[in-house]
């Protein structure tokens, strides 16, 4: 059953016919096609052996046209490589060109004729040696000279340095005083009592802003504020200083202390 259906069917057996009814129908679309073209298109519709060796010499031609444009490239290739290396070389000659000649080495050969005299000879008298061992002793002496005087000069460097830091300010301490005054009553004058507070001058003393604060019963006491130096005045001496006024000052509180 198997072989009376394949040979009612058509396989591969009339593909030329195929490829020849593509042939004309592409003809039709693009107009008439060369005879080298119809020849190959012949050749290849050709059944059996035959129609594969012309397939086969069609691929070779292919392949050589191929080759062909590959070589056309590579020669294009190198050619542009040679371009590139000419141009490098004349690049490098022409730096090359550009570079100072060097100096002669018998430029420093004159001046070290100089140095001939101070050779020692072989054999001297015992005076010449004597001469010479006095030279080095000389130059010994001329070194500790100038060794004392760098010395000298680096203590009076020293002495410039400490007399210079010395003579720097240092650092002042001071502190801010809130203080409150507390008259004897309510009939105590506030105007004369801070006009006494402010009489008093010591130095590193400065006295600030002030005002009234109510304390009860009509009585009011003096706020005032001073900025003092913590190694000239003190809190003991400022109170002392402020009490003394005893016809308008009961006593004196620190009532904020604040260091600067």
């Amino acid at each position: 059953m198997a072989a009376n259906y394949f040979v009612h069917e058509k396989i591969w057996f009339d593909k030329y016919k195929y490829d020849d009814a593509e042939r004309r129908y592409y003809e039709q679309m693009n107009g008439p096609v060369g005879g080298s073209s119809r020849q190959q298109s012949a050749s290849a519709a050709a059944p059996g052996p035959a129609g594969d060796h012309n397939e086969l010499l069609a691929r070779i031609s292919h392949l050589e046209v191929e080759n062909q444009n590959l070589r056309s490239v590579v020669a294009d290739l190198q050619m542009a490589i040679f371009k590139l290396e000419s141009r490098l070389n004349a690049l490098e000659k022409s730096s090359t060109s550009h570079q100072p000649s060097p100096v002669p080495p018998t430029q420093h050969v004159t001046p070290m004729k100089k140095v001939e005299p101070f050779s020692v000879p072989s054999k001297k008298p015992a005076a010449a040696e004597e001469d010479d061992d006095d030279d080095i002793d000389l130059f010994g002496s001329d070194d500790e000279e100038e060794d004392q005087e760098a010395a000298k000069v680096r203590e009076e460097r020293l002495r410039q340095y400490a007399e210079k830091k010395a003579k720097k300010p240092g650092l002042i301490a001071k502190s801010s005083i809130l203080l409150d005054v507390k008259p004897w009553d309510d009939e105590t004058d506030m105007t004369k009592m801070e006009e006494c507070v402010r009489s008093i001058h010591m130095d590193g003393l400065v006295w600030g802003a002030s005002k009234l604060v109510p304390v009860g019963y009509g009585i009011k006491k003096l706020q005032i504020q001073c900025v003092v130096e913590d190694e000239k005045v003190g809190t003991d001496i400022l109170e002392e200083e402020i009490t003394k006024f005893e016809d308008y000052v009961q006593s004196v509180d620190i009532a904020a202390f604040n260091k600067i």
